[in-house]
């Protein structure tokens, strides 16, 4: 089964203490600090669109892009009470992004960026974010540290509400990079039955240096990173790290 097929259903349910209107806020203070008025935006593996719609009430132009069209699908069905212009969502992998227009700012949030567990296509990724962005615009982007990836190695966790549940083991492989997640997943149907599915889902552990360096190679100048939703640098033992580039 791919990733997201079964959780796609149960997704928001299982992540109801995101956060996304703290998440949309830190993303604001990078927008005031870009270089031209941010108004289009482009949400990267945007999910069910939680973000997306969070940055649409705030009166940003959205284009949400994911590879799930079983993702997207849960994300076309918000925004029922929305009065403003509508989110736009495309069904297309990172590296293969292709936009009717430019855009003002690109956000890739939640670790999205380490689920391309292959560097090349993260790098081809980064190119055509380049390619669409108006210049002086902003790609803001947050990413697992490897040093939380790898502490992830035989741990068990459980996630469960009334209507989910979710039980996952993750592993970590030194020799390819990769966190693995395997996860068992249980939701109840409107017919009062419990179904199950399975799904694997794969974190690669990119290095913060290697990340600047794809950046530069993609074109992108005044790299910089911060801490967990802060404006300051990361600290050591921080588990998530932002990155800011601008396109000159």
């Amino acid at each position: 089964m791919a990733s997201y097929e079964f959780l796609a259903g149960c997704y928001d349910e299982l992540t109801t203490d995101v956060g996304y209107r703290s998440w949309a806020g830190y993303l604001e203070k990078h927008f005031a600090r870009a270089g031209i008025p941010v108004r289009t935006v482009l949400d990267l593996a945007c999910g069910t669109g939680s973000l997306t719609w969070e940055l649409a009430r705030r009166g940003y132009e959205m284009i949400g892009v994911d590879r799930s069209e079983e993702m997207l699908a849960q994300a076309n069905e918000k925004g029922e009470d929305f009065t403003g212009e509508r989110p736009i969502f495309l069904h297309q992998s990172m590296d293969k992004l292709d936009l009717y227009g430019t855009i003002d700012a690109c956000v890739c949030c939640l670790d999205s960026v380490n689920y391309v567990t292959r560097p090349a296509q993260l790098e081809r990724a980064f190119a055509r974010v380049h390619l669409f962005l108006m210049p002086g615009g902003i790609f803001v982007f947050d990413i697992n540290t490897p040093e939380k990836l790898r502490a992830l190695d035989g741990q068990v966790f459980l996630d469960e509400t009334e209507d989910a549940y979710c039980v996952w083991r993750a592993e970590y492989s030194r020799r390819r990079r990769v966190c693995t997640y395997a996860m068992d997943l249980f939701r109840l149907t409107p017919a009062g039955l419990w179904e199950r599915g399975e799904e694997l889902h794969e974190e690669y552990a990119y290095e913060p240096d290697e990340l600047e360096e794809m950046l530069r190679r993609a074109g992108f100048h005044h790299i910089r990173r911060y801490g967990d939703r802060k404006l300051r640098a990361p600290r050591p033992g921080e588990e998530r790290i932002f990155f800011t580039a601008r396109k000159d």
